[in-house]
């Protein structure tokens, strides 16, 4: 997606070294893409981007994120990964949708489940 190409995450990956390099890249470009394969590696690129989002208020620069599958080989194996193309957003877009969701309706939310009431947590 970047000239560089997409920044790799691993389960081993630093969220805010990730979000950090994401940051920079998003200061000179409209997008870059954040790669990942396992639960873990992509846990580690959704925090980078959360992340990356406050390192970016400063600039007055906000981000949306538009996941895809990908499949990348790893030693002669496909694997299924997850792509997520992050992109400025106008900030007229960021201002009118710009939602604060406390942390205590978040771990409701994990508890009491979905429109069926399965625990997710």
């Amino acid at each position: 997606m970047s000239a560089d190409g997409p920044l790799k995450v691993s389960t081993k990956s630093s969220p805010n070294a990730v979000a950090g390099a994401l940051a920079a890249t998003l200061r000179e470009r409209d997008c870059a893409e954040l790669q990942a394969v396992g639960a873990g590696a992509i846990n580690q690129a959704i925090k980078a981007v959360a992340i990356a989002r406050n390192y970016l208020k400063a600039a007055s620069i906000d981000v949306v994120c538009v996941p895809a599958f990908i499949t990348v080989a790893i030693s002669d194996n496909e694997r299924t990964g997850i792509s997520l193309v992050v992109e400025r957003r106008s900030a007229a877009a960021a201002s009118s949708e710009d939602h604060v969701i406390s942390e205590d309706a978040v771990k409701e939310e994990m508890f009491v489940g979905g429109a069926h009431g399965e625990s997710l947590a």
